[in-house]
């Protein structure tokens, strides 16, 4: 059986002028607010909802490549993911980057990228946003 995921967002107002907020029905995020000048202008407070496909993407992205390693029988110790969701008003999501720093004991830098790369094309959440530019910017193992 497939789970399923919710959220729900209220928007007040015209875009630029007016305010809205997000949460996610499971009650692990706390209502979150939203305003044009946060998605467009600013990230000093507020979110948007590039930020929550960041938030997404790195989580995803960080299970894959677990479970990549995992199965080539090299179980990371940690995996500490990053991704930063561009956004342009008037164009929309402009690309997405990943970072990625490890803990794999036996593993050198070129297997990790590797790994790395794999986890980034194979994600549930890079796949459903293949429409964007996705880079793999670093992947790195802690010494």
């Amino acid at each position: 059986m497939a789970v399923e995921s919710a959220a729900e967002a209220t928007w007040n107002g015209d875009l630029t002028g007016g305010r809205g907020s997000v949460r996610a029905a499971s009650g692990a995020l706390d209502e979150l607010a939203l305003t044009w000048r946060a998605r467009a202008e600013s990230r000093a407070s507020g979110t948007s909802p590039e930020e929550l496909i960041a938030a997404a993407h790195a989580a995803c992205f960080s299970m894959a490549l677990a479970h990549g390693l995992g199965q080539a029988g090299t179980p990371p110790e940690r995996i500490q993911a990053r991704a930063r969701v561009g956004f342009q008003a008037g164009q929309g999501i402009t690309g997405i980057a990943l970072s990625v720093t490890g803990k794999v004991p036996g593993l050198d830098r070129a297997r990790f990228r590797e790994a790395a790369e794999a986890a980034k094309a194979g994600c549930p959440v890079s796949r459903a946003l293949a429409g964007v530019p996705i880079t793999l910017e670093s992947a790195d193992l802690e010494t």
